[in-house]
Formats: C-alpha cells, structure tokens, sequence
C-alpha cells in the first residue's frame, strides 16, 4: 500500500510538472508566417556565406537546423514556466560570462568565445536573450513600483554587472545593443516620461562629453582601435589604409552592384570577397557581399525580410497574454531591428565600424541558435495569446 501509495503521488507530481510546462495548443494558432520568414532569412543568409567563404557555409546549416529544431521545441512549452527561474538564468548568464575570463579563447585582440565540452560558443550572444528573459519576469513582479528609485535602482545594477563584463571582453558593440536592449525593455514595462525626460536631460550632454573624450590622443576609456575606428569614420581620407579601407571598399561593393548585382558567386577579380578588400566578409560585412552580388533587390528583399520579422513580434507582443510575454516579445523585435540597422549602417558608412552581426545572415552559430531560441519563445507567447482572445 505505501509503495501504491509512493507510486500515485509521484505520477501526480509529473502530471502537474507536465501540465505546468507543456499546454495544448492548436496548429491553427501556430505563427507559420514568422516561421517562413525566420527560414528565408536564414537561407539566404548561408548562400550568401557560402560566397564569402565556403568553408562555413555547413557550419551555419548545422546551426540553422539545430536552431529551428529548438525552436520548434521550445515553442510548444509554456514560457511563464520558465520565467520562474529567472534569478537562475540571470546567475548562469554571470556565470558564463565570468568563465570567459577564466578560460576564455583570445582571436583578434579579444576574449568573447569559451569551449565547453569541446563546443565553443560566444556567450555575449546568449546574453541578449537570458537578459530578455530574466528583465521579462522581474519588471513583471515590480511594475507597480518600477517608476521608483529602488526598483529603477535596482535593474540599473542589475544590467550594469553583464553590461561591464562584456565591454571588458572587449565587445563595444554587444555592450551599446544590450544597453540600448535595456532601455527598451524598460519603457515597455512602464517607465514615466518624467523619468525619461530627466534621463535624457543627463545622457545626451554625457555622451558629448564621452564622444570629445575619446577622440583624444592619450583617453583611456575605450581601446585604441576602437578610438581608430571612430576617427576612420569622421575622416576617412586619413585612415585609407587603416579600418576606413574596409568601409570605404564596403560603400563600394554594395554601389558597384547595382539593381540585380554581378551575379552570386561571381568570379570577378574586383569582387570584395576575391580581391581580399574586406576581412572577414562572412561575419561583420555580409551586407556588402549581398549588395555586390545581389544588388538593390538583394539588399532590398535582407532589410525587408528583418523588417517583416520585427514587426511580426511585434504584432505578436500586442497579443500577450501579461507584460512578460509583450517584453519577450518587444526585446526580440529590438535586438533583430536595432542590431540589423547597425551592422547595415556600418556597412553603408552611415555609422563607424562596431563589428556586430547581422542578424539571421552573418556567420555566427551562437548568434544563430540563440536567435532561433528567443524567437521560440515568441512563438509560445503567440500561440498563448491567440488562446486567450478567440
């Protein structure tokens, strides 16, 4: 009887932990719409990596099947489940982070990859969406008191200890897309305007001051390239041969296109990718191989795509069944919005050269996975809120 008895009790157990996480959904509330675009997106992108250098293009097919497989996976669980962990996800995000200190795998001048179990990953990247995840469910349980000091304080600090380990790897870039990540996550939850205001009144004359500093010959608050950089692009006739000549011969490639571009995989010597005029054209240049070999239409139908899957979180997030699932939501659509118009903007010379992704094209298998596993969690809260208004 004891035993029956241990028996029942642990079978109700699992049917609660298995009612708690996974729900029934219906097929017809499924976002097959984000899906196709997430798909396209993705494909084009390894065609597109296949040209600058093939020897990673099954790589990112590898990383684009083993995204969509979580995703798909991930979709069908309930994300309050999660959210419940929280403090969990953001200790494992400290975590990670401080292990690229520890075991870190120094490449061009910085320390952003760890190999674990003979997988190495970028953990900055995983960062942007455990953030989404943890500010989600904190703002949630804090929105009533989120235009006070403490709590306002509080998430202040709270971003402030992944945003320092990151600068420190060094990834400038990663830092202002998790900062400005924040920043939108927090007005989504409910942030005053007076605050805002106030806020603005602060940052805008600091940043002048910070922008003055670092153009400085002897500042120390950011490295040396990064100071080189921000000067190629303010004077790029005094940096030809320096980091302006990579974007000086992006502005070129993306031109020389035209409307349908010199075709894909084209052999030209002139060609940015076989001439060597751009490094690393797979990674922080896609966008100059799509326009040279793609043209106008190409570059049209990248930004279009992006543009269409910003939107649909977003149309996802108005549908949420509670703040956590529109923040879920709204930090997905900024990360693929604001980090797609900065590697873009880097590749056109409208911004200087940050070095960050494009998101769903450039090479990257942590970028990708972890794209693919935030949008996931899109999925589930579309699939929640349909149930909820039908």
């Amino acid at each position: 009887m004891q035993i029956e008895w241990k028996f029942r009790l642990a079978r109700e157990k699992l049917t609660y932990f298995g009612d708690n996480m996974l729900k029934r959904y219906r097929v017809r509330d499924y976002d097959f719409k984000l899906v196709i675009l997430l798909a396209a997106i993705t494909v084009l992108g390894i065609m597109v990596i296949g040209s600058a250098q093939e020897s990673v293009q099954d790589k990112q097919m590898i990383g684009f099947i083993v995204g969509l497989f979580l995703m798909i996976v991930i979709s069908l669980f309930d994300y309050s489940f999660f959210l419940q962990f929280y403090w969990i996800l953001y200790a494992f995000n400290l975590i990670l982070l401080i292990l690229v200190y520890a075991i870190g795998d120094k490449a061009g001048g910085a320390t952003r990859w760890i190999t674990i179990a003979g997988i190495k990953f970028q953990p900055s990247e995983m960062t942007k969406i455990l953030l989404i995840l943890f500010f989600a469910q904190y703002i949630m349980k804090h929105k009533e008191k989120l235009n006070t000091l403490k709590v306002l304080g509080c998430c202040v600090a709270l971003v402030a200890f992944p945003l320092f380990f990151v600068y420190k790897q060094p990834d400038l870039s990663t830092t202002i897309m998790i900062a400005v990540l924040f920043c939108v996550l927090v007005f989504i939850g409910g942030l005053s305007y007076r605050i805002i205001g106030g806020i603005l009144a602060v940052a805008v004359p600091l940043a002048v001051i910070f922008l003055v500093i670092v153009l400085q010959p002897e500042q120390k608050l950011i490295k040396d390239y990064q100071q080189t950089r921000i000067l190629a692009w303010l004077q790029p006739d005094e940096y030809k041969n320096d980091e302006g000549y990579q974007q000086e011969n992006s502005k070129m490639a993306i031109g020389s296109g035209q409307l349908f571009g010199k075709g894909y995989k084209n052999n030209e010597v002139t060609s940015v990718k076989n001439g060597n005029f751009i490094s690393e054209p797979q990674t922080d240049f896609i966008f100059a191989i799509v326009g040279e070999e793609l043209g106008f239409a190409g570059g049209c139908t990248v930004i279009v795509l992006l543009t269409l899957i910003a939107l649909e979180c977003v149309l996802i997030a108005k549908r949420a069944k509670d703040l956590a699932g529109t923040l879920i939501c709204t930090g997905m659509a900024t990360i693929v919005g604001v980090q797609s118009f900065m590697n873009i903007a880097v590749a056109t010379g409208l911004m200087p050269n940050t070095g960050i992704p494009l998101p769903f094209v450039s090479y990257g298998l942590t970028s990708l996975v972890s794209l693919y596993i935030g949008m996931g969690f899109v999925l589930n809260v579309g699939l929640q809120g349909v149930r909820k208004y039908s």
